[in-house]
């Protein structure tokens, strides 16, 4: 087999404009070559065939790429996504369909691109939805033709998106807002948090740690005291009725004991006024269960 032209092309590392001058010296292929190559990989699932096709049509990418750099995110980042779009493309393109490659991929570039944008444009992704989708993509070409869109406007742009007004004014708002930032040094006498400020996690902080282990191992030499002045039987009903898992019912407790449930919760009110006298310091108001 003959040494296909393609195999001298290495796409260079690290120089973004190196890459796209290289993809650019590429050759096209002629639609009889690149239905050939096509054949190749359906049939054969030969890879060159399809390195060939992908290789070919990499400077399309790039300029697929360029139309979205607007949204702040990098060249390169974006004719990655694209090329990763292209390369599903090459492995779903149906020679038979009569069409080229390029009009084939142009919709798998753009949607890898489109993904990439939605989940990097923000922290929080600004659109989930297939009508979000269209909506984000579709109402920020518009604004940059009409700046802050009046009553009017918004009518028209949902019309043309067939989405509720509503629809236009909350993507509107979401395109229009911004990342604050976590750790901002605010200046002096500004009242305003930052997240920072109050989204910090201290539960695994080493010194409160300790103070919740030694809080906890006091409260409970204090419980253990305050039953230890009780006789058997209220420590028991106390235990079951509030230091147990599951708790027992007056009912229940008053069939073990053979007495009311009454009585049940006489001995309990009893119990709980000891353990409040022994403490020091009011115990909290229990209902009845």
């Amino acid at each position: 087999m003959a040494t296909s032209p393609f195999n001298q092309f290495l796409m260079p590392v690290g120089s973004l404009e190196s890459y796209i001058t290289a993809v650019n010296r590429v050759p096209l292929l002629s639609e009889a070559e690149e239905q050939a190559l096509a054949h190749r990989l359906q049939e054969h699932n030969d890879l060159d065939a399809a390195r060939q096709l992908v290789l070919s049509h990499l400077r399309f990418v790039v300029r697929v790429a360029r139309g979205y750099l607007g949204y702040g995110l990098a060249h390169g980042d974006l004719i990655q996504e694209g090329n990763i779009g292209l390369m599903k493309a090459v492995k779903r393109f149906n020679p038979s369909m009569g069409v080229r490659l390029v009009s084939f991929a142009v919709h798998w570039v753009r949607a890898e691109i489109h993904e990439f944008i939605l989940r990097n444009w923000r922290i929080v992704k600004v659109a989930t939805t297939k009508a979000q989708r269209k909506l984000f993509f579709n109402l920020r070409s518009a604004k940059q033709r009409l700046g802050w869109m009046n009553a009017h406007e918004v009518a028209a742009v949902a019309k043309d998106l067939g989405v509720e007004p509503k629809d236009v004014l909350l993507m509107e708002e979401r395109l229009n807002a911004h990342d604050p930032t976590f750790d901002a040094t605010l200046n002096d006498g500004d009242d305003e948090l930052v997240p920072a400020a109050y989204l910090a996690d201290f539960r695994f902080e080493p010194g409160q740690q300790l103070e919740a282990v030694e809080e906890d191992r006091v409260d409970q030499d204090h419980l253990s005291s305050a039953l230890a002045v009780l006789d058997p039987r209220s420590r028991d009903i106390v235990r079951r009725r509030w230091l147990s898992d599951p708790k027992m019912t007056l009912q229940a407790l008053a069939l073990k004991y053979d007495v009311s449930a009454e009585r049940i919760r006489q001995i309990e009110a009893g119990a709980m006024r000891q353990m409040r006298k022994a403490l020091g310091h009011a115990l909290p108001q229990l209902p009845a269960v």
